[in-house]
């Protein structure tokens, strides 16, 4: 599956040749079941662009790894798997309401999950 991934993905396959040149370096293939945004992790910036209906959020997502989005629509749902919310670093659990980005076509951020409490705390920018 991660070399798939990186064969259909040409920046993630610039990386992964850029790594492969130093020494000691380690690059983890993308893969849309490991969580995008772990607690402190400061590769990826969301934002909570606007809200509009109680289901959607538009949501900026930056990743300088893997891919960005302006104005990327969320959608509600439950919980599938357990993750990481991409806001608050919060565990995810199987059930929770969450928002997750439009499946199609698949985004680079795939497997990004946010919790819809922390959302809903939000006014959007």
């Amino acid at each position: 599956m991660a070399e798939a991934a990186l064969a259909l993905d040409p920046w993630a396959r610039t990386i992964f040749l850029l790594t492969s040149l130093s020494d000691g370096a380690s690059f983890e293939a993308p893969s849309p079941r490991r969580p995008f945004a772990q607690g402190g992790d400061q590769r990826v910036a969301v934002k909570l662009i606007e809200r509009p209906s109680s289901t959607t959020a538009t949501i900026e997502w930056r990743d300088s790894t893997r891919c960005c989005y302006g104005d990327q629509v969320w959608r509600a749902m439950r919980a599938r798997t357990v993750g990481v919310c991409a806001m608050s670093g919060v565990e995810i659990r199987r059930g929770d309401r969450v928002y997750a980005p439009n499946p199609r076509p698949v985004p680079g951020n795939a497997g990004a999950m946010i919790l819809a409490s922390v959302l809903d705390e939000l006014t959007p920018s």
